[in-house]
């Protein structure tokens, strides 16, 4: 299976002067864990995470005057949609993170997140019947 199969195609994308409420608040809208921070006169694509925002929060620093770009990872690894999930989740692992921004031709077209994967990867659910509490070693 591939990151096009996998991946979100409704990119929420955020300028860098977004205050981290705002970016927090329309994460929770679209219910994503991670915004693109678009800045075409500085640092191009970025990502900002829920665990940006959750750092910044837990430091004390105010969400109504911190700015996306202050919390926004900029040295970004970017998936393709023609990698298989595999290569997607050695990335992942690699890298420490839960969220690759894929483009296309140099474009956002999607992210790709850790739950992403686990979706394709595990068993559907069946209604009626119960998943096992423990899973085998």
């Amino acid at each position: 299976m591939l990151v096009r199969d996998a991946m979100s195609t409704v990119v929420l994308t955020i300028g860098p002067a977004h205050t981290l409420r705002q970016a927090a608040t329309l994460m929770s809208a679209r219910r994503v864990g991670a915004a693109v921070v678009l800045d075409p006169d500085g640092t191009g694509i970025g990502i900002l995470t829920e665990r940006d925002v959750l750092d910044s929060v837990g430091l004390g620093q105010d969400p109504d005057s911190e700015r996306a770009h202050a919390h926004t990872t900029t040295d970004v690894v970017f998936a393709a949609p023609s990698w298989t999930l595999e290569a997607a989740a050695a990335a992942m692992a690699h890298g420490g993170f839960r969220h690759l921004v894929v483009l296309d031709r140099d474009e956002p077209v999607g992210v790709v997140s850790v739950r992403d994967i686990i979706r394709c990867w595990a068993p559907r659910r069946q209604p009626g019947r119960n998943i096992p509490a423990q899973v085998p070693a």
